[in-house]
């Protein structure tokens, strides 16, 4: 498809987007299943349900442009998806596991949040404020899960650490602190 007029990128952009969400509706089973820590997967679970939400909301705003969702494919979506899927193959124990699953799902909730600041800003500009309505919705709660996602990985990354036997202390006890780093100057 050509895009001739900012409505015809927005419209790809839409199904890009599209796309991207029925692809994580297929990966985030499989990325809440090889967690190990309750509160992620119960994370994964909870934004399984979100983005179902995302997808109905996205039907909604081709229903109102009078156009079909499908008939693109989200490659970076894709590649995010076989990146974590390859992280999950990895033979990374519990909390390493844990560290390493919420490392590849930031990635995607940051492509995510990108897309969508995309489309809003496309239909700010086209006029279509009940689609902006809509996606400001979806936008929000992907920063919110990316910001749950950071909250959760220091809690995980440090259980990583101690599990892995590298202890932060020593390091941290060999750099000089900010204060007397500044006391020095």
């Amino acid at each position: 498809m050509q895009a001739n007029s900012l409505r015809d990128l927005y419209v790809a952009e839409l199904r890009d987007l599209y796309n991207a969400e029925t692809q994580l509706v297929k990966a985030l089973p499989k990325m809440a299943k090889a967690s190990s820590n309750a509160e992620l997967r119960q994370g994964f679970e909870e934004h399984l349900r979100q983005t179902s939400e995302h997808v109905s909301r996205l039907e909604q705003i081709f229903d109102m442009l009078g156009e079909k969702p499908t008939g693109k494919k989200c490659l970076g979506m894709e590649g995010l998806v076989k990146e974590g899927a390859e992280t999950m193959k990895e033979d990374y124990e519990d909390a390493l596991m844990d560290a390493a699953i919420i490392g590849a799902a930031q990635r995607v909730e940051h492509y995510e949040i990108a897309g969508y600041g995309t489309v809003r800003a496309f239909a700010e500009l086209l006029g279509e404020n009940e689609h902006v309505s809509l996606l400001d919705q979806t936008l929000e709660e992907e920063k919110q899960t990316d910001d749950k996602l950071t909250q959760l990985a220091e809690q995980v990354n440090s259980e990583a650490s101690e599990q892995s036997g590298e202890a932060s202390t020593e390091r941290q006890a060999s750099r000089p602190s900010k204060n007397s780093s500044r006391r020095a100057a």
